[in-house]
């Protein structure tokens, strides 16, 4: 009679952790919202949710105006083609330092593979932003996969 009380109480105890895990499981998958633009660190933020998110004509907004900056059409295709695919990808800002009209932010691109005991890896970079003549900071150049390598090249002579 002990041993039955003791498994229904082992048998509740594990349907609680259960109920419990599902619950934080969904209560943490909640929709990112994008916060303000006003610092290098909240631009590469906003811009890599964007992707996440397919609101291309949002992350398209940050980056900066200048020769070589890819027409949105351009920019979009190159995401739905998956010539990129950042939404296999997760980036992690690690800080940033600001230079006058310029800032760097150390990133790391972390990559995941599949497998439960597999570990992710982890591709340091930076972004380079610049702030534009209204004051606002947009993207120069971010690592891959979220930045085309021929972005903002110079032309051809």
């Amino acid at each position: 009679m002990k041993s039955d009380r003791f498994l229904w109480a082992l048998l509740i105890g594990i349907c609680l952790l259960v109920i419990a895990a599902l619950g934080l499981f969904f209560l943490r998958r909640g929709s990112q919202e994008y916060g303000p633009d006003d610092t290098p660190e909240n631009v590469v933020r906003n811009y890599a949710l964007a992707l996440q998110k397919l609101d291309y004509t949002r992350a398209y907004a940050l980056l900066q105006d200048a020769e070589g900056k890819p027409d949105f059409e351009r920019f979009r295709l190159y995401f739905l083609t998956r010539a990129a695919d950042p939404s296999s990808v997760a980036l992690s800002i690690q800080g940033a330092a600001i230079t006058g009209d310029q800032a760097v932010v150390d990133v790391a691109v972390i990559y995941t593979d599949s497998g439960p005991f597999v570990d992710s890896n982890r591709s340091p970079g930076s972004a380079l932003l610049v702030r534009d003549a209204a004051g606002a900071w947009k993207i120069a150049s971010l690592p891959y996969p979220f930045w085309g390598y021929d972005w903002y090249m110079p032309a051809k002579p």
